[in-house]
């Protein structure tokens, strides 16, 4: 088998309670044989049109010997370097491949001037893949847009250097045909956080040099037993422990725990929180290191899930866990066969994401008129500028601030941070995390911006409403222009930042807003009022 999964105490309890009723209602089969109906009528549509995932693996494997071509033929050229434009789905799933195979990619899921600028660099030798679903995601369209014109600034014609992974019928598509760009088209029936085995996932995997054959391989593997209906069904046993536990644990603490395969944490991250939550509803990922506070708290609401090694050895599963082990083409599809059981247990729809683009509405309306919407901040220290929204009160200092923010957190609340800043560059912002979890005894998040809001946003607003954040926006001052745009890379997050938070604030979340041009000292400053 190449995924094996163990659990202990409400864990194994969920599991010997919910399986067999999953396997009475024929869920397995019925999710393999995309059976629509699985999810209630509300989901009917959306589930119809959103379940081609189940059979990627065969629809993917034309894609192996294409893929390797063009490699070929691009080191022919002595282009070696792969960058990849894209966000959540597009770039989350190639990123743990290319990490776990040990081959380099860069990711650019960001549109910080710094981190995009940094991508800039050695063109001579790169190639660009541009990876959009829809073919209309601002970060990748401006992404593309700035390599566009670096290229031609360089002499170097772009039709040789841009590939693109898009959807069929897509603006996207029919732009880059015009250009004389390489272009997949991926299977349409497939959402993004679903889309690991798919173009999405293996044209820059497999450009970067991964094996994506060994990776279909794998997959294929424990695909025959995910669409049986049996108490062994993995997918089954995860997505019972995922939805099922009594009472429910909507705090999935993620643990790598000697696992070979690098950052799957960040991936199961979107595919929870994206697929759960909604309609007040959901289970709210927390990727956690070994030694983070959340672990060994005794959260009542956390089911902790370790991504271990090899169970050979039969190590004790700790008391009320989940322990996981297996190949990393596996674990992609028992996951997405997981939460989309997880899902029918909650009784939500686990294909769509209704509120991930009120932030983007907000944040076009912070770019069309920046000055006329944007508030002004509260008071500034220490060149930080303080912002409160969500009927939140900052006080009149940081310390006061930040204090009033960690009040917030209720007794089965969460906090998160977000992170508008150079995710590549060494700010140290990362051990706030842990800071804030033992401060708060409670679970706390971490991410990037703009890149979670292709990851956590949807539960942020659509789940339940007992969240706090924290945002930390680099007011980078060595800005990029957006060529062909009438805004800058600088303006686009801080429009991000400020729209995202006008969003949550219109949900009733309390958010706090620091601002600084200086990200090092600030890192000092908040970590100093965190510990007052």
């Amino acid at each position: 088998m190449t995924v094996s999964i163990a659990a202990s105490g409400d864990a194994a309890r969920a599991i010997d309670t919910v399986v067999p009723r999953l396997v009475a209602d024929l869920v397995a089969s019925g999710i393999t044989a995309q059976d629509a109906a699985l999810w209630g009528p509300d989901a009917e549509d959306e589930a119809s049109r959103r379940l081609g995932w189940v059979e990627a693996v065969s629809v993917s494997r034309p894609l192996v010997a294409e893929v390797a071509a063009l490699r070929e033929q691009l080191l022919a050229q002595g282009v070696d370097r792969v960058v990849l434009a894209g966000m959540g789905g597009s770039s989350l799933a190639p990123e743990v491949i290319t990490r776990t195979a040990g081959v380099p990619l860069v990711v650019l899921d960001s549109t910080d001037p710094a981190q995009v600028r940094a991508a800039l660099t050695d063109l001579e030798r790169t190639v660009l893949v541009v990876s959009s679903k829809s073919g209309s995601t601002v970060e990748t369209d401006s992404q593309r847009r700035v390599f566009e014109q670096a290229f031609q600034d360089a002499g170097i014609d772009p039709a040789g250097r841009i590939v693109v992974v898009t959807d069929p019928g897509s603006a996207l598509e029919s732009t880059a045909r015009e250009a004389g760009y390489r272009v997949f088209t991926a299977d349409p029936s497939v959402g993004g956080r679903y889309s690991a085995l798919t173009a999405f996932g293996l044209v820059p995997a497999g450009l970067a040099g991964a094996d994506i054959a060994e990776l279909l391989d794998e997959a294929d593997a424990i695909s025959v037993l995910l669409a049986v209906d049996t108490d062994e069904n993995p997918g089954l046993v995860l997505g019972a422990v995922l939805g099922g536990t009594a009472p429910l644990r909507d705090k999935i603490g993620i643990v790598a725990d000697g696992t070979h395969i690098l950052g799957l944490g960040d991936w199961i991250e979107q595919l929870l929180a994206e697929s759960t939550g909604k309609d007040g509803r959901g289970l709210l990922p927390v990727v956690l290191d070994l030694d983070s506070p959340e672990v060994t708290a005794g959260l009542s609401d956390l089911q902790v899930v370790r991504l271990v090694g090899s169970r050979e050895d039969e190590r004790h599963v700790a008391a009320g866990e989940l322990e996981i082990t297996g190949t990393l083409g596996g674990q992609f599809l028992v996951w997405e066969y997981a939460v989309a059981v997880a899902g029918r247990l909650l009784g939500i729809n686990p294909f769509d994401q209704p509120d991930v683009e009120a932030a983007k509405v907000a944040a076009r309306a912070l770019l069309d008129a920046p000055t006329s919407t944007t508030a002004l901040p509260a008071f500034e220290e220490d060149g930080i500028a303080v912002s409160a929204a969500g009927g939140l009160e900052t006080g009149a200092s940081l310390t006061q601030a930040v204090s009033s923010l960690l009040a917030a957190v209720g007794e089965d609340g969460y906090l998160a941070v977000q992170a508008y800043v150079d995710r590549t560059a060494g700010h140290g912002l990362e051990a706030l995390r842990d800071l804030l979890a033992e401060r708060t005894g409670r679970p706390v998040t971490f991410g990037y911006g703009p890149r979670f809001l292709h990851s956590t946003g949807q539960y942020h607003k659509g789940g339940p409403a007992n969240g706090v954040f924290l945002q930390i926006v680099s007011d980078e001052q060595d800005d990029l222009a957006v060529p062909g745009r009438p805004f800058t890379f600088g303006r686009l997050i801080r429009a991000q930042a400020a729209g995202d938070a006008s969003v949550l604030a219109e949900h009733g979340r309390p958010v706090l807003t620091l601002s600084t041009r200086d990200l090092s000292a600030a890192t000092a400053v908040v970590t100093a009022a965190v510990t007052t």
